[in-house]
């Protein structure tokens, strides 16, 4: 085994050039009223390694350009699509009218594992509430399906940017299962 290389690990990957031509994880991202700068740069990396469709951040989550964000991001608010709205209401309201299913990021009386998704959800839009009070109640009600990842310690909660990494891979992993396997 060889680590490899900064350019050997380059040769594979898509360039801003190239992003247009990337198969996208049809999964819309919802960032509602996040409190730190350096919690959204975190999402955003991790939404360049899944390549996820879209990002909006909404609420009072900040956006770039402040300086915390890019400089936890490393470039990725370059490669992820994303927009300032501030209403995350009116982008359910979009998503809904345009087929996509919306799934908190919540535990709920209703959640299921985040590893229980099917293809069929898909495209499917991941809406991410705030670091204490997670997503409110008003959006929650406008929601198709709520996923949790399953605590087995103390603390009933991951850190957001955490949980989000958690939830967008294991959405990343059923897509791409979906498609290495056709009916």
């Amino acid at each position: 085994m060889k680590k490899l290389s900064h350019n050997e690990i380059s040769q594979n990957r898509s360039t801003l050039d190239t992003l247009d031509t990337v198969n996208k994880l049809p999964v819309y991202v919802i960032l509602n009223s996040i409190r730190s700068n350096y919690n959204v740069g975190s999402i955003f990396r991790t939404s360049d390694g899944a390549m996820i469709e879209k990002l909006y951040l909404c609420g009072y989550t900040p956006h770039p350009p402040k300086k915390e964000i890019l400089k936890t991001a490393l470039g990725s608010t370059e490669s992820v699509a994303w927009e300032y709205v501030s209403d995350p209401k009116e982008i359910v309201t979009k998503l809904k009218k345009e087929g996509v299913k919306i799934c908190a990021l919540e535990q709920t009386n209703k959640s299921v594992p985040h590893y229980n998704l099917q293809p069929a959800d898909f495209p499917i839009c991941l809406l991410v509430g705030n670091e204490i009070t997670g997503v409110s109640q008003d959006l929650i009600d406008m929601c198709d399906l709520s996923i949790e990842i399953p605590q087995y310690g103390i603390k009933q909660s991951l850190n957001v940017a955490v949980a989000y990494g958690v939830a967008i891979f294991e959405m990343r992993k059923i897509f791409d299962l979906q498609i290495s396997q056709p009916e």
